[in-house]
């Protein structure tokens, strides 16, 4: 099991570019950034299991902080978590992610979700109650484009007709696409197009590993799926080795460290803290 870190990277956080050195050099697996284009003043639902913090307002866009953290590392894999694909082009996209994946030598991991944002997805030109079925032809799509020469597609929602564009990725056929959401909704639609999956707090209506974890392999065999074709990736790592463990003899491929959007001073020793965790976890 790998460790990786989270972050909403905003103009009074850590810099990405310091970031990531600080944790390529610690021994972690892999940065994961956050996206919000913006957030409504008046919305219908909330964060699940919260309320609004300052950096949901503030973050920056997840492509120009991952090419930042590209530039200056050459290990740590690069992963949005989670892209509100729903939220852009689908065409713009495919190219911004074959575009990351080959600026970082292929680290990229394609952390995407449908959010919960009624408001800030309907400003973007996405109807709410079809969000699901157009993430589902997004990355269709992408699919076709990453990986044909003259690529089309035609869904209910996305459609073009035969275009070449490139860049294609370095990973093949593409990078990992990683579904996050609540375990119940984000498992059927990793097994049906995705790679992994990131499922939300138990407080969101996951539950634990323990109980989703089985459910999870019985779900993929059910589908045809081999279940270790489906990384899982956990949110809210605590510096518990016993509990770090326990996840991993559960299957879990990566667990992460939730960062706060703060300045170097206060994120480092919390990076120093869990490089003595990781090297005695891998020991």
């Amino acid at each position: 099991m790998n460790i990786g870190a989270a972050i909403f990277f905003t103009d009074y956080s850590i810099t990405p570019t310091e970031l990531a050195i600080a944790l390529e050099e610690r021994g972690f697996d892999s940065l994961w950034v956050a996206e919000h284009s913006h957030i409504p003043v008046t919305r219908r639902f909330n964060v699940p299991g919260g309320e609004l913090t300052k950096q949901y307002y503030d973050v920056m866009d997840p492509f120009v902080t991952l090419s930042a953290a590209a530039a200056v590392t050459k290990r740590l894999k690069l992963g949005t978590g989670v892209c509100l694909v729903i939220q852009r082009d689908t065409i713009q996209t495919a190219k911004l992610v074959a575009s990351l994946d080959q600026v970082s030598n292929g680290r990229f991991l394609f952390g995407i979700g449908c959010g919960w944002n009624a408001e800030e997805m309907e400003d973007h030109g996405t109807v709410y109650e079809t969000r699901t079925l157009k993430m589902r032809e997004q990355i269709e799509a992408m699919k076709e484009i990453w990986t044909k020469s003259k690529p089309e597609y035609h869904g209910e929602i996305v459609n073009f007709p035969p275009m070449m564009t490139w860049p294609k990725p370095v990973q093949k056929p593409h990078p990992p696409i990683i579904v996050g959401g609540a375990f119940r909704f984000a498992a059927r639609r990793a097994i049906r197009y995705g790679d992994g999956l990131i499922p939300q707090a138990p407080s969101a209506g996951s539950g634990s590993p323990e109980e989703f974890m089985p459910r999870l392999h019985q779900m993929a065999e059910e589908a045809g799926r081999d279940p270790q074709t489906l990384s899982v990736t956990l949110g809210g790592a605590t510096e518990d080795p016993d509990l770090l463990k326990r996840n991993r003899d559960l299957g879990i491929a990566r667990m992460n460290v939730r960062l706060p959007p703060a300045k170097a001073d206060e994120i480092l020793p919390v990076l120093d803290r869990w490089a003595k965790l990781i090297r005695q976890f891998r020991a």
